[in-house]
């Protein structure tokens, strides 16, 4: 039974992922976004045998049917990270799940949002530079609110203390800081204001156990390009959100916290 639920979530995670993809492809532009999917190259319309999430790119061998042109690896990722994410919540909270089903479904409209909403803004900032303020003002609304249900990973709803409520602006302060000092050079402004939301979300302490981690990504994925683009000419400039998304995932799904003891 686990295991058809989580397969089940895992399907149903790659159906959110195809829609977040559109969202992605298609915010801040013209289009709208219930409109016909089309290929980005000869703009033919995809039937709907072509936009089942996954498998239509393994069968067509990541190519459009009309064109040939390569289908960017973006959409069959975005819908299998989803996909993972939906899975790994339901694995996290099995227990609740059988416990009391009602909570379990909150607990998992909850986070399975608030990850999509992170995916989004991640591969947002890898293709255009910069994260979205619409989109990291509802992740910091949803967080907010979840701060008032939530304690301690389970649905409680409870005024919060003032620590909970400063996790926020503390874990947004530092890199608030970096952008002010720089003048945008060394961080940009968007991440201090994602990361008021990652400091609701995963309280204080597991907050900057995200950033660290984060930190760790980044200088690893860093000197890996400086190596290389001698030989291959990569580009060393690189988003942070995506190292913060990461950072925050693994932290969520491992709880790391490398600061229990001070916070």
């Amino acid at each position: 039974m686990t295991l058809a639920i989580t397969i089940i979530l895992f399907i149903y995670g790659l159906v959110i992922g195809s829609f977040l993809n559109v969202v992605i492809c298609r915010y801040n532009t013209q289009r709208n976004f219930g409109g016909r999917s089309a290929c980005m190259s000869c703009n033919k319309n995809l039937c709907w045998y072509e936009l089942i999430p996954l498998g239509s790119f393994i069968v067509q061998g990541g190519k459009c049917r009309g064109c040939k042109s390569k289908i960017s690896i973006q959409y069959p990722l975005v819908e299998m990270i989803i996909g993972f994410l939906f899975a790994v919540i339901f694995l996290k909270y099995q227990d609740l799940f059988w416990a009391n089903t009602f909570n379990f479904s909150i607990l998992l409209a909850y986070y399975a949002t608030i990850f999509s909403l992170l995916i989004v803004i991640s591969v947002y900032d890898i293709r255009h530079k910069i994260i979205p303020d619409l989109m990291s003002l509802i992740f910091g609304i949803i967080a907010f609110v979840g701060i008032f249900i939530f304690s301690d990973g389970m649905l409680n709803i409870h005024i919060p203390t003032l620590y909970a409520f400063l996790s926020g602006p503390l874990l947004a302060l530092p890199f608030a800081f970096l952008w002010f000092v720089s003048r945008g050079t060394w961080m940009g402004f968007g991440d201090a204001k994602l990361s008021l939301g990652l400091g609701w979300m995963l309280g204080i302490s597991q907050g900057f156990s995200a950033v660290v981690m984060s930190f760790w990504i980044g200088g690893f994925i860093s000197v890996g390009l400086l190596i290389f683009s001698k030989k291959y000419k990569i580009k060393s400039e690189l988003p942070f959100a995506p190292f913060l998304v990461v950072g925050t995932i693994l932290v969520f799904l491992f709880n790391l916290n490398f600061f229990n003891f001070v916070f």
